[in-house]
């Protein structure tokens, strides 16, 4: 593969917030994840793209304007800080901010040239109330919001293959059909609260690689038919994986790799893609950034292929 091929990378220094050292938000993640896809070659020439930090009109679009101006001040009340499980400061505000706009220029740049990542994202307990379960803003929904208030789009589909169901997604759009969301997680995992997915599969403890492989390619191609999405958000939490501490699903390296592979093949055969990395908690951090990149390998991948043969991506 040339580096001509390599799709555009978002990230943003500060995606690495302060946070106590005994904290069990395993926030060393994102730097770690950027040195791996740096070392690997996975990044294009020209380096990776910067975002801006996401605005208070961007963020109030989809979550209530008097919480988006809290955590703006850090005055958030300490009952939501602890929903959100982040001490709610002004260097954990700014990764929260910086991680949404990275999210919607990685959206922009998938529009552009058909496949994007952000090196962080996914934050998708955040809802129309706040924040919840590490997440702060919802990088995804504010994202989808903007394009559509902007006519950039018309129809968005989420793919959320974290661990945990996509909840505060589901509450933000549970009235906007110009955003299907889909959601594929744990039967017994976090929340207890669902949100109203407009498709939820909900797999038992140690489902495996091959029965969730199998699961979602019953799924996959007749959904991305169904919607006709001009635009596809792939969150590819690793928290499915057999080691992670919050994930009960059993899967292994290389059935998170296949996954990958798959959802990106598939859904970049039928509309621009951006992927966002999603939940990930093993204690180990060196191993968990890591596991991260694997969604920047299967992108890289499923680019050089596209650009061989546009219109001939194999989905096996």
């Amino acid at each position: 593969m040339t580096a001509s091929r390599l799709p555009p990378i978002v990230h943003h220094p500060t995606y690495t917030a302060e946070m106590p050292p005994d904290h069990r938000f395993p926030m060393g993640k994102y730097a770690l994840l950027a040195q791996i896809l740096l070392e690997e070659g996975l990044v294009p020439p020209e380096g990776f793209a910067v975002p801006e930090l996401a605005s208070f009109d961007q963020l109030s679009a989809v979550h209530d304007p008097v919480y988006v101006r809290q955590v703006f001040d850090c005055t958030v009340p300490r009952d939501v800080e602890r929903r959100i499980g982040l001490p709610i400061t002004p260097s954990v505000v700014t990764r929260a901010r910086a991680a949404t706009g990275g999210t919607l220029l990685a959206a922009r740049l998938a529009l552009e040239h058909g496949l994007a990542c952000n090196t962080a994202g996914g934050s998708h307990h955040a809802g129309p109330d706040g924040g919840a379960g590490f997440c702060t803003f919802n990088d995804v929904a504010v994202a989808a919001r903007t394009l559509l208030d902007e006519g950039a789009i018309n129809q968005a589909l989420v793919v959320d293959l974290d661990v945990h169901q996509g909840d505060g997604t589901a509450f933000i759009f549970a009235h906007e059909p110009r955003v299907f969301t889909f959601s594929m997680h744990g039967e017994k995992n976090y929340p207890v609260r669902r949100g109203p997915s407009d498709l939820d599969v909900e797999l038992p403890d140690g489902t495996g690689d091959e029965a969730y492989m199998a699961r979602l390619e019953t799924l996959l191609p007749g959904l991305v038919a169904q919607v006709k999405p001009d635009l596809i958000f792939y969150i590819a939490g690793v928290d499915p994986h057999t080691d992670d501490r919050l994930g009960r699903l059993s899967l292994s390296d290389d059935g998170l790799a296949a996954r990958d592979r798959y959802v990106l093949k598939t859904c970049c055969a039928v509309a621009p893609t951006l992927g966002v990395i999603g939940g990930g908690y093993d204690r180990d951090v060196a191993a968990l950034a890591n596991r991260h990149a694997g969604l920047h390998r299967a992108a890289a991948l499923v680019a050089g292929q596209a650009f061989a043969s546009p219109r001939t991506v194999s989905i096996t």
